[in-house]
């Protein structure tokens, strides 16, 4: 058999056919060319399928707020004068009457609310956790056990933006190409542009500036990528309880559990789905979504471990559902998947076809 006619049987067979002709590679070809020919039939069949993403965003409910946050603004700019009072005592007062303005100036800094908690746990003789920063931000009143760490908040907030505090930049490290957070058009001049900003308005060109450098919308990505994993995990999902396929959905701790004790999956994390027959395990399948190339090399991994696990189960079938323009990468990301799952690759296009394969097709209507 050549790479032609391998992947002739992908394109035309059902898919058994398809199934046996990804097995036969190591039978086929010697073992230096097996990369490229796996990334061959990746190209050939299975790429065409992957559908975009990027145009989507993730929109994850506490990022909605837009009215709340104006709000947390205007009392952060009132209390402060047009942040133009801004001593430490002024933001203590400021955060103890609107705990909310502890979100705005968190953000004139460039932190997370967990980078904000430890530093000043670092800098301060008090201790302030992460949760603590969020429920302030929340608009939470300020409890007696929070209240003894607002004014080492309050200096920290002072000195980091006016560059006096925080963790220092050693020249070395700004030698390599290293800047603060704080190091940005809006705190470039500490509170003098904060008013200059809040005065004047925010001119275009600086937020498309923030925009290229800060990447549109990386917040949202990062927060929102469970909503993304959902938009392939509930589509399998609604297909396999309209045609009655036992499966265990390990979203929860409590199905996770079910997954290791009942069906012996211990690989952990445990894979999106447990396809069973009620009494054993019968396969494993997985949903990655990946915009770039770089993190579909990375997740085509997690396919290699799954197929060992499997392995160890008894040569069950591993299953995996894609989409995403990053698994057009084929050497390394897309061509191991086609591997590692001996072809049983699917898209949200291509999602009934589930339907027709192994272990999938034996199991429709066993769902008690």
């Amino acid at each position: 058999m050549d790479v032609q006619q391998l992947v002739q049987a992908v394109q035309a067979g059902p898919w058994p056919q398809r199934v046996a002709a990804i097995r036969s590679v190591p039978a086929e070809f010697p073992g230096r060319q097996h990369q490229a020919v796996y990334a061959e039939v990746a190209g050939a069949y299975y790429a065409e399928h992957l559908a975009p993403h990027f145009h989507l965003v993730p929109w994850p409910e506490k990022y909605t707020d837009r009215a709340g946050f104006q709000a947390a603004y205007e009392q952060a700019a009132d209390l402060t004068d047009g942040f133009t009072k801004v001593s430490p005592a002024d933001l203590e007062a400021a955060i103890m009457q609107a705990p909310a303005s502890v979100r705005i100036f968190r953000l004139m800094l460039g932190y997370t609310t967990k980078e904000l908690a430890a530093t000043v746990t670092a800098f301060e003789p008090v201790s302030l956790s992460d949760s603590a920063v969020q429920g302030m931000e929340e608009g939470r009143a300020v409890s007696a056990r929070i209240a003894p760490a607002v004014p080492g908040l309050a200096r920290q907030i002072s000195a980091i933006l006016t560059g006096a505090g925080g963790y220092a930049i050693p020249d070395e490290i700004k030698d390599k190409g290293f800047r603060g957070k704080t190091d940005k058009p809006d705190t470039e001049g500490g509170w003098a542009t904060v008013q200059q900003w809040h005065a004047n308005g925010v001119p275009y060109h600086e937020l498309l500036y923030q925009r290229y450098y800060g990447g549109a919308f990386r917040q949202l990505q990062d927060a929102g990528g469970s909503k993304k994993g959902d938009l392939l995990e509930d589509p399998v999902e609604t297909l396999f309880s309209d045609h009655g396929v036992p499966h265990i959905r390990t979203t929860t701790a409590a199905a996770q559990h079910q997954a290791r004790e009942r069906f012996g999956v211990i690989v952990q994390p445990a894979p999106d789905f447990v396809l069973h027959d009620n009494t054993a395990v019968r396969g494993l399948l997985e949903c990655k979504s990946a915009g770039d190339g770089g993190t579909a090399r990375d997740k085509a991994a997690r396919f290699r471990n799954l197929r060992a696990e499997a392995q160890r189960l008894g040569g069950i079938p591993v299953l995996a559902v894609l989409d995403g323009l990053g698994w057009r990468r084929l050497n390394d990301a897309l061509g191991p998947v086609v591997r590692d799952t001996d072809g049983r690759v699917f898209t949200t296009s291509t999602l009934t076809d589930l339907l027709d394969v192994d272990p999938v097709r034996d199991l429709i209507g066993g769902a008690p």
